[in-house]
């Protein structure tokens, strides 16, 4: 849970590193959370505001965007990427199997443009 409130403390923050811990753990989380106020939508009989999403969970989605954002920018710039690679996703399928290829990889050793290696910072490992 620390690396999810870990991503939340840099909300808007594009620059820097993310390492695969941080972002992963943020994925799962964010879709355990997700998938929670979808339930208590349903469950509730919450109105919904758009085709499958109630009123809790397309208030979360709009409260957890921009930190996806940010942590996916930064996860792209742990492997010397720009961030503009995100944009990817806008292509159907492919788009999103290459993103998915990119997050997987591991960080780029060292120093980089965007920063220095977070794997490398004692400062950004949480214990989990």
């Amino acid at each position: 849970m620390n690396w999810y409130f870990l991503v939340l403390s840099k909300y808007a923050q594009f620059q820097g590193r993310s390492r695969r811990k941080e972002f992963w753990f943020f994925t799962l989380i964010n879709a355990l959370i997700s998938m929670a106020c979808s339930l208590v939508d349903t469950t509730l009989q919450l109105p919904t505001l758009m085709e499958g999403y109630g009123v809790l969970a397309a208030l979360y989605a709009v409260f957890a965007f921009i930190p996806t954002v940010a942590v996916t920018v930064r996860r792209l710039h742990d492997q010397d990427r720009t961030g503009w690679w995100a944009l990817i996703m806008l292509i159907p399928i492919v788009g999103i199997l290459v993103l998915l290829y990119f997050m997987v990889q591991n960080s780029v050793e060292g120093s980089n443009r965007f920063g220095s290696n977070p794997k490398q910072n004692d400062n950004s490992t949480l214990s989990v």
